[in-house]
């Protein structure tokens, strides 16, 4: 599902520079915070071969050149746009940006946030981002809900059996594990972090020095046996040598 708008420019319509910086409130918790950032790496990693999309979080979206700053409405916590130049930005400005919005949006509600998550951020990403894909999670007491655009209307997704949401911009699962929201493959399974991936490759080669030394050991024994036998050969006036072959 494509997202660019037709996006007319009124002949009385002055724009604004296209570098806007981003203006955006820091995130409420800590465990906000780390949630953010850990859906930006791990969808980095996953696509660490891809150059056509774009993700970023707490960062602002200038969507109209009228756009009044409201107290009500900052960027999205998280965003992934598709068929886009990866490379950085200081904001997301749409009339710069061949009319593209968002083709995923995750908020992570607070206290301070939810209602305004749940109401009009919904609202706004379904009636004028047309955002196709939408997700809320709350860190906290673990909230998780998705909608997708059908009809021009936000429905709920549907979870699988493992409580996992299907999005069908990423192609993978959003779900809950271990308190963080994660992304799982088709199969169910989830998608590791760069740090668990390094991790596992420790691990790894920790096991095949330990597996190195145990083959160093045993071979040290056997030369070790080999020459008690040799040994015990001799003091009978035997030839080892005679012995081979």
């Amino acid at each position: 599902m494509s997202v660019a708008k037709d996006f007319e420019t009124p002949e009385d319509v002055i724009f604004p520079p296209g570098d806007l910086e981003s203006n955006e409130p820091p995130l409420e918790t800590y465990l906000h915070l780390q949630q953010m950032l850990l859906l930006i790496k791990c969808l980095d990693w996953l696509w660490r071969d891809h150059d056509n999309f774009f993700a970023a979080g707490n960062l602002s979206i200038h969507y109209s050149p009228r756009q009044r700053k409201s107290q009500d409405f900052r960027g999205p916590d998280f965003f992934v746009v598709l068929d886009t130049e990866r490379k950085p930005r200081d904001s997301w400005v749409v009339w710069e940006e061949d009319g593209k919005y968002p083709n995923l949006i995750i908020e992570l509600l607070s206290k301070s946030t939810a209602v305004i998550d749940k109401g009009l951020k919904k609202q706004i990403y379904q009636d004028i981002f047309r955002t196709p894909e939408y997700f809320w999670f709350d860190p906290r007491n673990l909230e998780f809900a998705g909608f997708i655009l059908l009809g021009g209307t936000y429905q709920p997704i549907e979870p699988n059996p493992q409580g996992l949401l299907w999005s069908q911009q990423l192609s993978f699962y959003l779900g809950v594990h271990e308190n963080q929201l994660r992304y799982f493959n088709a199969e169910g399974q989830i998608m590791p972090t760069p740090e668990e991936i390094a991790q596992c490759e420790a691990e790894y080669a920790q096991q095949e020095r330990q597996r190195a030394e145990q083959e160093r050991q045993r071979a040290e024994q056997e030369r070790q046996r080999a020459e008690r036998l040799a040994a015990k050969l001799r003091e009978l006036n035997i030839d080892p040598e005679s012995l081979s072959g």
